[in-house]
């Protein structure tokens, strides 16, 4: 069946916004051929560096004619109604029919031919399309993330006509702006364009220019004997910026070494987007980087690499200017400044910040084994290193560059871990800071966050969350569990964060494969001690997995629904079960089983052992199918105990988790 492709052509589009603008090309267009009636085989989408390209396979020449069915006013209904019903249909009150006391209009629709309609998705997609930012050029008022220059489109081998501000769509495109015959070239469909961009120095698909870069780089690396140092993000980002990308091996002067690697690979990478190199084996940098070019020079890139040497030699100048200066200053004057730097409005400044920061710090401490004195003092400092040149120069090295100046100005090893780790984790990938000192500062960092801007309700909503409390509160679950700490949130927060948190570490144990429901049945017991909270969601997950576990959460629902039936009476009677008579077996058993389990359940759950008192309920289950199959609840004489022994089930799960949460 007919293929349709087209391409975007324009000016350099920013790398950032590539992969974007490839999903929502895709979406826009599934979209508009899903309202015309259409589902295509296959459709895919490309990003690059100056084209966005849509291939879709197997449409239709034409629309099959269609038939509509309006619904319109109900007889006897104002003629104002009827008359704008008619307008809409386009027909005559006696071309409509009578159904169900309301008219109907019934509407034949010729099918139009497909390439009308890819005009009119085309012109669609173009004049609204969701750029972060995007700009008008010339005379026109048509807007783009940069000037477009082509449009290429054409349906089953033909141009599909149409003209948007005087941009005349065809079936030409260009290839690499400077390599190769820089001239135009006609394609007809998929396999053609392909070949020609290949021919014309142009990768279309990111995921293959990716491959080139990496490919390309560890052979480089491999002839000199050094490693790549692999950067994903970085690797993305040079991906949208070339679309013929050619690694060149340079090098930098070895004096540089003596900087911090963090600095020299951030300057790198931030100002000049070059992969950073080590000796094959070794740790530390190697005196060499790694730049991608657009173009495949005859020199073999020497000219390339001498530049880009010049300019990274200029930046790592000033990044050692920046380290010099601030070794010369110190913690103490930087620690001035922060009086004037304010944190936010609602907040007061970074000094008072770091205040509540040492304070809560000096608390935690205790908590996890840390020296407080230590902790206090790493907390002081964990902030000064805002005021420093480097830090200003590269904001991502803050506490990194704190915890350097720290040993470089021979404080205790302890706090100058604190003070670099005390923003991890930063991200999943991130690993948890796991000394003593350093789990109390970074908890004390994300905590005052949390507190402080839930104090003035400045909580996330939706998609928005400002001041990334989601990863704050994602930072402390996982400095907590990974570190099987023992601490009370409610000793930090009040109840909207601590259900803030129960959101979080939802989201966590998700990820983990365990249900959301489960974190709210031990939720609801009142527990705040997260590491408590996710030993027993999983036992409760283990043990619901088991034909035990599901047919006494069956049971359990089933008991439940009958307090709830009976409690809508009147009061529900209290206290302790009586002994049942002997001549009841199913009383009898229930009531024993209950005698039983108090006394296990309660050391089970003392001693933390969930999946102890998990296999300590499992004893209820034929107990409780027993009673609920052969007793009558509500027969009079024996109505009261019987929903005693009810409740005495539920009260005794209830220990365990809120079974009523669950789903099932």
């Amino acid at each position: 069946m007919p293929q349709l492709l087209l391409e975007l052509f324009s000016e350099e589009i920013p790398a950032r916004m590539q992969a974007q603008a490839a999903k929502d090309l895709e979406r826009m267009a599934r979209e508009h051929l899903a309202a015309a009636g259409f589902l295509p085989e296959a459709l895919k989408t490309f990003a690059g560096p100056r084209r966005l390209t849509l291939v879709a396979e197997g449409l239709p020449l034409a629309q099959a004619d269609r038939k509509e069915e309006l619904k319109g006013p109900r007889v006897g209904a104002p003629p104002q109604a009827m008359e704008g019903f008619l307008r809409k249909a386009g027909l005559t009150q006696d071309q409509l029919v009578e159904r169900d006391g309301v008219y109907m209009a019934f509407i034949e629709k010729k099918g139009r031919p497909t390439a009308e309609i890819i005009a009119e998705m085309v012109e669609a997609i173009v004049r609204s399309f969701p750029w972060p930012k995007s700009m008008i050029w010339g005379t026109k008022k048509l807007r783009w993330v940069r000037p477009l220059k082509r449009i290429l489109c054409v349906l089953d081998r033909e141009v599909v006509p149409f003209s948007i501000e005087g941009i005349e769509s065809g079936d030409v495109t260009e290839g690499h702006r400077f390599m190769g015959e820089a001239k135009p070239f006609v394609a007809k469909d998929f396999d053609e364009y392909v070949a020609g961009l290949e021919k014309h120095f142009v990768v279309l698909d990111v995921e293959e220019r990716k491959q080139r870069i990496l490919e390309g780089c560890k052979t480089l690396c491999f002839a000199r004997h050094l490693e790549l140092v692999e950067d994903q993000g970085l690797l993305e980002e040079v991906a949208g910026l070339a679309e013929w990308p050619t690694p060149v091996l340079g090098d930098m002067d070895p004096a540089f070494l003596s900087l911090p690697p963090e600095v020299i690979r951030t300057s790198m990478r931030t100002h000049q987007k070059y992969f950073a190199v080590r000796k094959a084996g070794e740790e530390g940098l190697a005196p060499h980087f790694i730049t991608i070019a657009n173009i495949q020079a005859a020199d073999g890139g020497a000219v390339i690499a001498a530049g880009n040497a010049k300019v990274l030699s200029s930046r790592l100048s000033d990044a050692r200017f920046f380290w010099d200066e601030d070794v010369k200053v110190g913690f103490e004057p930087w620690l001035k400044k922060l009086d004037g730097v304010t944190f936010h409005a609602k907040l007061g400044t970074m000094a008072q910040r770091v205040e509540r920061i040492v304070a809560l710090a000096g608390e935690i401490a205790p908590l996890v084994g840390a020296d407080v004195e230590k902790t206090k003092e790493a907390a002081r400092l964990a902030k000064a290193d805002l005021a420093s040149q480097m830090v200003g120069e590269f904001p991502e090295l803050q506490g990194i560059m704190g915890g350097y100046y720290a040993r470089t100005f021979g404080l205790d090893g302890e706090i100058a871990d604190a003070v670099r780790d005390h923003y991890k984790p930063q991200g999943p990938s991130d690993a948890v800071p796991t000394a003593p000192v350093s789990i109390a500062v970074a908890l004390a960092d994300k905590l005052d966050t949390l507190v402080g801007f839930f104090a003035i309700d400045e909580k996330p909503t939706g998609s928005k969350d400002p001041y990334a409390l989601r990863r704050a509160a994602l930072g402390v679950i996982r400095i907590i569990l990974e570190n099987g700490l023992r601490v009370s949130l409610a000793k930090f927060g009040k109840e909207d964060l601590i259900a803030f948190f129960a959101d979080r570490l939802k989201v966590t144990l998700r990820d983990q494969g365990k249900r959301h429901d489960l974190v709210d049945a031990v939720f609801a017991l009142g527990d705040d001690d997260l590491a408590r909270i996710v030993a027993r969601v999983e036992a409760l997950d283990g043990f619901l997995k088991t034909d035990d576990g599901k047919n006494l959460l069956a049971g359990y629902k089933r008991a439940s629904n009958i307090l709830k039936a009976e409690e809508k009476k009147g009061p529900l009677p209290t206290g302790a079960p009586a002994e049942p008579a002997a001549d009841s077996a199913a009383e009898v058993g229930l009531y024993n089983a209950l005698r039983l389990l108090d006394k296990p359940l309660k050391d089970a759950l003392a001693k933390e052992d969930f999946t102890g008192a998990m296999t300590q309920l499992a004893e209820l289950r034929g107990p409780v199918d027993a009673y609920l199959d052969g007793v009558f609840v509500n027969e009079p004489e024996h109505r009261d105990n019987r929903l005693r022994t009810l409740a005495a089930v539920r009260d005794a799960m209830g220990q365990v988790a809120d079974f009523g949460l669950i789903a099932g």
